[in-house]
Order: C-alpha cells, then structure tokens, then sequence
C-alpha cells in the first residue's frame, strides 16, 4: 500500500514539474508569437530595410519616420561603454576573489556583490543623475552629464555581480592540478593566473562576458533616466542618445492603440527580442562548453 501510494505521489510530482517546464516554454512561445504579429503589422506598411536602416525616429513628426538605426547604435554604444569597464573590473575582482582574497576579506566581498545586484536599477539611475551627471558635466564642460558614459557607467556597475560571479565560478572550477604542475615548473602565482588558470577558464569567462552583454542590452529604467533620451544619431560618449529600451518605455504609455506608431514599438520589441537571444544563445553555448571541459 505505500509502495503504491509512493508511486503515485512520483507520478503526481512527475506530471507537475512536467507541466510547469512547458508553461515556461508556453510563455515564451506566447510572447514570441505576439512580437511577431503584432510587428508584421507594422511591416505591412514599412519596409523592414527601410525600418532598420533608417536614420530617423520621428513617429510623431512631419514627415513621420520610423528608422531605428540610431537607437540600435545608442544601444550599442552604450553597451560598448559598460562592458569596456566592467569586463575588466568583473575579471580582476573574480581573479582576487578566486587566487588572492582571505577567506575573511571572501566572505566580506561575496555578499557585497551579491547586494550591488539587488540594488533596484531606478536607484542606480537616480544615484547616475544626481551624482554621477554632474560631475561629468563638470569633467567635459557641457550642460548636463546625462549622456551615453553616463548610462554606460550604470549599466557596467548593474553587470558586474553576473560576471563576477560566473567568472569566480569558471576559475574556481580549474583543476587544481594545473596549478600544481604550474607551481611545480617554478612559476608565480600570478603567472599560473594569467598563463595556466584563465585560459583554461576561458569558456567560462566568455560566458560571463555574453550574460553581462546580455544584462546590459536589456536594462532600461536605468539607460531610461541617465541617458539624455536623446533620439537623435549618437555622435560619441558626450552626446545624449536614446536606447531601444527607453524608446519602448517613453512612448508605450502614450501612443494611440494600434497605430503604425504602437506597431512600431513592438518592431523594436522583436528586435530587441533577437539580439538578446543571439547573445543569451551565445553564452549558453560557452557556459556549456565549459562544463564539457570540466567533466572531460
């Protein structure tokens, strides 16, 4: 009688994660379906080249515009900024976390960071506009610091709890016999690092490199705030752009209901949807690779 009352509970758990592992799938199909429908509405009446290469967002304009290449390179840019400081602070504070730190002074930073990732992204671009934005207006002598280094600063300090977590973990997984025949041929402790522990951790670190990309691609209260939201062609770090997040964010709430205008935005939706899954997609294939590795 308990046998089968177990077996029955198995089943009945069996079929409750079953179902709640296709919910998800469901989900996503949901969302992805209706990016799609709703945006071939509004390719219906654009052209997607036309969409994509166009220089130009003014929906609301004289004549009206829906080209969406300035805020791809907005979003870009600022990307680009976040990950050129965070990819190196991220990887040398896991590389001391991981070779260098106490345990004491480990067990101090770990919960650190793990903080800096709860912080709400509209504090971090509250914090960007009342302290950060003026001291860069005063750096660069302009009239307001709200500009891409400004959102790209944020966005590089909302990516570092994900790489340095991963990264801590790639380098953390590297058999300590590597380090041991590295010790053994004589080598230092930063030679091990930089010659033996992160190239053979290098899977890992590129996929803490694509999830930071990712997280920094998808935020938007934080660009949304700190940015400028500026919707014209980004001309470098100084000037004020508007990413496609913000775009999304600003005009959802105010255009008319199913418009070329509300069409429009869930065509930068779906767009956005793309690029976030080739670099989700990307790092998956390194987290993966990395564990190959590891368990070969």
């Amino acid at each position: 009688m308990k046998l089968l009352q177990r077996e029955r509970i198995d089943f009945a758990m069996k079929l409750i994660f079953q179902i709640t592992g296709l919910l998800v799938i469901a989900v996503l199909g949901g969302i992805f379906f209706m990016l799609i429908w709703n945006s071939s509405a509004f390719f219906s009446e654009v052209k997607p080249w036309d969409f994509i290469t166009g220089t130009h967002w003014n929906p609301s304009g004289d004549p009206i515009t829906y080209g969406i290449l300035p805020l791809l390179v907005s979003t870009f840019l600022v990307t680009l900024g976040a990950m050129i400081i965070a990819i190196p602070i991220g990887i040398g504070t896991a590389a001391f976390m991981s070779e260098y730190a106490g345990s004491r002074l480990k067990n101090i930073l770990k919960p650190a960071i793990e903080m800096l990732a709860a912080i709400p992204s509209v504090a971090i671009g509250f914090l960007g506009i009342v302290i950060l934005s003026p001291g860069l207006a005063n750096i660069a002598g302009l009239s307001n610091g709200l500009n891409a280094l400004n959102g790209a600063i944020l966005l590089a300090v909302m990516a570092l709890p994900t790489i340095i977590t991963v990264t801590e973990d790639a380098l953390q997984g590297v058999p300590h016999s590597f380090k041991e025949a590295s010790y053994g041929l004589g080598a230092s402790k930063w030679e091990t690092l930089t010659k033996i522990v992160i190239p053979s951790a290098a899977p890992g670190i590129l996929a803490a490199v694509m999830l930071g990309v990712g997280r920094a691609i998808g935020e938007t209260m934080t660009v949304l705030m700190a940015t400028g939201n500026a919707a014209a062609f980004p001309q470098g770090f100084f000037h004020s752009v508007r990413t496609m997040t913000a775009t999304i964010a600003i005009e959802m709430g105010e255009v008319p209901f199913q418009t070329t205008h509300y069409f429009a935005l869930f065509a930068i939706a779906s767009v956005l949807f793309l690029i976030t899954l080739v670099v989700n997609v990307i790092g998956e294939y390194f987290v993966n690779k990395f564990r190959k590795f590891h368990s070969s």
